[in-house]
């Protein structure tokens, strides 16, 4: 039996916002349409509550779904006051938070139920990279509500009373609720349609919050800072880096050790969060060999090549900083591509989109090589020879073709050599951190412990980096 509190519409903005600062908008709309006796139910505020508020000092705007009235549908004026809050929001340049617990679309007012809503992912449309939005599924979102979480920039999902789908499960070819319930936080988080999950409400809410604290304003806002305490000259541990978990490094490397990931459960061999570096939010992408629990259980555990999950995952990241001027950081340690049938019919595609994605980003880029960096999937992973700003490479780091035995095992196929030896050759002149550092491929090679100070400079670096806007459209990758 689930035994989390349920807040109404109104506790939930007022536990998002600071104390005392919601200011609502629009409180007495309500229905215009009167069919199918439409004029003899009670639906205050049409719905939903919106208006605006502040979180830890910084202006946003909400809506937030009333189940309770009119079970939360969207109907003609419910969908008007959420497009008139992102008008308000595009003008003053602030984030909109949503809050999602609706039954659906109103099924008395039909056409123009479809109307709002289809003019909600117009302004959702408009809104997006100028800016963040946010989504929070507390309760049902189903049909073409799902929609407007996809349309945002990130999505949270309580495990308590979230349902997330566009078809329920015993429509479901094959399915039924009890065998798989496609509309679960678990489910929707593996898919990749939810960037987080929470137990309930309250955590949720305080997520949601945290969030807002490390993201700019809109696209116009330069970047998030807070005050570092931290020491910027901080020594990271070395065993740090023997561990396969790349999002325990990022936490090492990062003010107060602190590091937020996104998409925790989907593309595990991926790694996309922001952490902070003397203050400045920055967000990382970083591969991935395993995943351990608090306990040291080995829960999940890759090869180092790149899926196609985990490139449209990162992709999708770099696309959002790049929109809103947040630094890129990204860890490699990759060696190939999936070798899946699969993988086959979509990898391709998928790389191009990072290899776009990286490459077209204005923002700072730093690159950290912290194992192997082979082939192209070493390039796809912001490599200098791509666009990034700085590199820098551990001691261990190996960066080249391939693996060094495999080389030579192809350089001289057939002929009675050496292959030990010239494999540790092959290693030291083609397939070493110095060998790219002295090709200019790396800018330096790095103790590990230094890792946190090199970065933190870097950035500082490049604040100031500015490229002039192209003159085409948009590319088309």
């Amino acid at each position: 039996m689930n035994t989390a509190k349920q807040l109404s519409a109104r506790e939930r903005i007022n536990a998002l916002l600071d104390d005392n600062s919601f200011v609502e908008i629009g409180a007495l709309v309500t229905k215009r349409n009167t069919d199918f006796n439409l004029n003899q139910k009670e639906i205050p505020s049409d719905g939903v509550i919106t208006g605006y508020g502040i979180i830890d000092g910084n202006p946003v705007y909400v809506y937030s779904q009333d189940s309770s009235a009119g079970n939360g549908t969207i109907g003609e004026m419910h969908a008007k006051k959420i497009t008139a809050l992102y008008d308000l929001a595009l003008k003053v340049g602030a984030p909109v938070i949503g809050l999602i617990d609706s039954a659906g679309l109103r099924l008395q007012e039909a056409t123009d139920a479809l109307n709002g809503l289809g003019e909600i992912y117009q302004k959702q449309a408009m809104a997006s990279g100028i800016i963040p939005q946010i989504t929070a599924i507390l309760g049902p979102c189903g049909g073409g509500l799902a929609v407007l979480g996809a349309l945002s920039d990130f999505s949270f999902m309580t495990e308590s009373s979230g349902k997330l789908f566009v078809n329920s499960p015993n429509a479901l070819k094959k399915n039924f609720t009890a065998k798989c319930d496609t509309t679960s936080a678990k489910f929707q988080a593996e898919a990749g349609n939810i960037d987080f999950v929470l137990e309930d409400e309250e955590a949720v809410i305080e997520a949601v919050r945290n969030l807002i604290t490390l993201l700019p304003a809109s696209f116009e806002d330069d970047a998030s800072y807070d005050e570092c305490y931290d020491d910027l000259n901080r020594l990271v541990p070395e065993e740090v880096f023997t561990d396969k978990d790349t999002s325990r490094i990022l936490k090492e490397i990062s003010d107060d050790t602190y590091f937020l990931e996104v998409k925790e459960e989907y593309a595990r061999e991926m790694v996309t969060g922001f952490l902070r570096l003397n203050g400045m939010t920055v967000g990382a992408v970083a591969n991935r060999r395993a995943v351990k629990s608090e306990e040291g259980e080995l829960l999940f555990e890759h090869d180092g090549t790149l899926t196609t999950e985990g490139c449209l995952k990162a992709e999708k990241f770099v696309r959002f900083c790049d929109a809103f001027h947040i630094p890129v950081l990204s860890l490699t340690d990759t060696e190939g591509f999936q070798t899946e049938v699969s993988e086959e019919a979509s990898i391709a595609r998928a790389v191009a989109k990072l290899t776009f994605a990286f490459s077209s980003a204005t923002v700072p880029k730093v690159n950290l090589i912290t194992g192997k960096a082979y082939g192209s999937a070493y390039l796809a992973m912001n490599s200098k020879h791509i666009g990034a700003d700085m590199v820098f490479a551990l001691n261990k780091a190996c960066v080249g073709m391939m693996e060094e035995n495999e080389a030579v095992s192809i350089i001289y196929d057939k002929e009675e050599v050496d292959l030990k030896e010239k494999a540790l050759e092959y290693k030291e002149l083609q397939a070493s951190a110095m060998s790219a550092a002295k090709r200019g491929y790396v800018d330096a090679v790095i103790e590990e412990n230094s890792v946190r100070k090199h970065l933190i400079y870097a950035f500082e670096m490049l604040f100031t980096k500015s490229i002039p806007a192209g003159s085409g459209k948009h590319g088309t990758v």
